[in-house]
């Protein structure tokens, strides 16, 4: 099982969310740390859930 907030589950939610490689570096997410995982995150999935939410 994979930790809530842990690296893996920050690289699992954005792969769901068809990004497969970090937007700015094009790198594979697994090179990236998990802090920089987590503004991705909620740079581009919250967001995309907020905007959803608000239609």
């Amino acid at each position: 099982m994979v930790h809530k907030y842990s690296k893996g589950w920050f690289v699992k939610r954005l792969r769901e969310h068809g990004i497969l490689v970090h937007p700015q570096y094009k790198s594979h997410l697994g090179l990236f740390k998990e802090s920089e995982l987590r503004n991705l995150y909620y740079q581009y999935v919250e967001k995309e859930m907020l905007e959803t939410e608000q239609k």
